[in-house]
C-alpha cells in the first residue's frame, strides 16, 4: 500500500498459463497488502474472478504457430497498442508481464519508452539459455526485475547481462500433492509386477508427427523382447482422436487419457516414461518417474542446431530441463538421428525393473526437489509478490 492509497498494479498476460500464474500472484498481493491493491490489464478467467476485468478477450492473442500468428497479426498488433494505452492511462505503481514474450515484451518496450518511471517486472524468463541469448541484455533495458521459475536462470541472466533476476520458485513445487505418490499409489517393482509405462509424444501436432510412430515402434520392440507393461498415453484433448487412430495397431495398445487431473494421477502411479523434450520432463522428474527423453527438430532448427542447447557457462549441453537443473545428464536424451527404436528400446527397458540405471535416476530425481524448493517452505507466489512490492514505486 502506498501513502496515496492502494497499490495500483497493471498486469499483462497472453495465454492460459499466464492467467494461472497471474491469479496466484494476485492472491498473494491481496494477502500481503491486506487488500489495499487494485488491478487492471489483460486477464483470463482466473484473474477476472479476482476482480481484474480484462481490456479484451485473451483468445484474441493466445495463438501459437507461424501460420496462425500471421493470420491474426493485425489483431495482435492492435491489441499491443491498446494494452500500452491502457497502461499509460492507468499510471500504475508497477507493471507485471507474465510469459508470452512475443506479445508481452512488445507491450513492455513501449511502456518503458513512453513512461520510463513506471517499474516493469517480468514473470517467467524466455529460454535465453537455449535460443537467442542476446535477448537477455535487451530485456535489461526495459525490465526492472525478472522473476525466474527455474533455479539456474538468475546466473544465466547475470552472465548474459540480463535484468536483475530472482528465483521465486516453480509453481509445481508448491503443489507436491499433484505429483508425489501417496502411500500405495505407485506399486513397488517387485518380482513379477507389471510396471506402468507412460508414452508422451508431445502436445503439438508437429511433435506428434515426428515422434508418435517411432515411439510405437519402440513399444513394439519392448514387447517383442519379452517386456510386459501397462501402457498409458496422456494426450491433449484436441489430439486424442488422432492419437487413438494412429496407435490402434500398436503391439501394446495404450490407454489414452486426457485432462490434467488424469495426467497427474497417471504420473503418480507410473514407473517409467518415454517422453518428448519439454515442460513435461520437469513434471515427470518432480513426480519421481525415471524417463528416456527424445526429440526431433524440424528442418529449420536442424540447420541451427550448433547454436541450440548450450546454456552459458554449462559444462555440457542438454535439451532436458531436469538435467540442466541437476547439472548432470541423469536422464538419457536422444536427438534427431538418435531417435530410433534401436536406441530407445534398450534405454527404456533399463527402467522397467530394479536396475542400477533406474536406481541412479531415482536418486537424481529426489535431489531435484531440494534444488527447486525455496528456503523456509515459502510459496512461489508469495516470493514473487515480495519482489513485486519491493520493485513498485512509492508515491508521496
Amino acid at each position: 500500500m502506498t501513502a496515496a492509497g492502494p497499490l495500483r498494479v497493471f498486469m499483462v498476460v497472453g495465454e492460459e498459463s499466464g492467467d494461472q500464474l497471474g491469479a496466484r500472484l494476485m492472491e498473494a498481493l491481496i494477502r500481503r497488502t491486506g487488500g489495499a491493491v487494485t488491478f487492471t490489464g489483460t486477464a483470463g478467467s482466473r484473474m477476472e474472478a479476482l476482480s481484474l476485468r480484462s481490456i479484451f478477450p485473451l483468445h484474441d492473442i493466445a495463438v501459437m504457430g507461424f501460420g496462425p500468428v500471421i493470420a491474426r497479426l493485425p489483431t495482435i498488433v492492435r491489441r499491443v497498442y491498446q494494452t500500452v494505452d491502457a497502461a499509460l492511462e492507468a499510471d500504475p505503481d508497477v507493471v507485471i508481464i507474465i510469459d508470452s514474450p512475443d506479445f508481452t515484451h512488445q507491450v513492455a518496450k513501449r511502456i518503458r519508452k513512453a513512461r520510463p518511471g513506471i517499474p516493469i517486472v517480468d514473470y517467467v524468463s524466455p529460454s535465453v539459455w537455449v535460443w537467442r541469448p542476446g535477448r537477455a541484455a535487451k530485456m535489461a533495458r526495459y525490465f526492472d526485475h525478472l522473476l525466474a521459475i527455474l533455479p539456474f536462470e538468475p546466473e544465466v541472466h547475470r552472465q548474459l547481462g540480463g535484468p536483475p533476476t530472482t528465483y521465486v520458485g516453480h509453481p509445481l513445487v508448491d503443489r507436491p500433492e499433484l505429483l508425489q505418490p501417496a502411500a500405495g499409489e505407485r506399486p513397488a517393482l517387485a518380482a513379477g509386477a507389471v510396471p506402468t509405462l507412460l508414452v508422451l509424444p508431445g502436445s503439438r501436432n508437429s511433435e506428434i508427427t515426428r515422434l508418435l510412430a517411432v515411439f510405437g515402434e519402440t513399444v513394439g520392440r519392448l514387447q517383442a523382447t519379452g517386456h510386459r507393461f501397462e501402457l498409458v498415453l496422456p494426450a491433449v484433448e484436441r489430439h486424442a482422436e488422432r492419437i487413438a487412430t494412429e496407435t490402434a495397431d500398436w503391439a501394446v495398445k495404450p490407454a489414452i487419457i486426457t485432462g490434467e487431473a488424469a495426467k497427474f494421477a497417471a504420473f503418480r502411479r507410473a514407473h517409467a516414461a518415454l517422453a518428448a523434450s519439454g515442460t513435461v520432463t520437469l513434471e515427470l522428474a518432480l513426480a519421481g518417474v525415471p524417463m528416456v527423453v527424445a526429440y526431433r527438430l524440424d528442418a529449420l532448427f536442424r540447420l541451427a542446431k550448433p547454436l541450440l542447447l548450450r546454456m552459458p557457462g554449462a559444462r555440457f549441453t542438454s535439451m532436458v530441463l531436469p538435467n540442466i537443473i541437476l547439472g548432470e545428464k541423469a536422464i538419457p536424451e536422444h536427438l534427431d538421428d538418435e531417435v530410433t527404436p534401436d536406441r530407445l528400446a534398450p534405454a527404456v527397458a533399463g527402467l522397467l525393473s530394479g536396475t542400477p540405471d533406474r536406481a541412479r535416476q531415482v536418486i537424481a530425481l529426489e535431489r531435484l526437489w531440494s534444488l527447486m524448493q525455496l528456503p523456509g517452505g515459502r510459496s512461489s507466489a508469495d516470493t514473487a509478490a515480495e519482489v513485486v512490492l519491493a520493485t513498485a514505486r512509492r508515491r508521496a
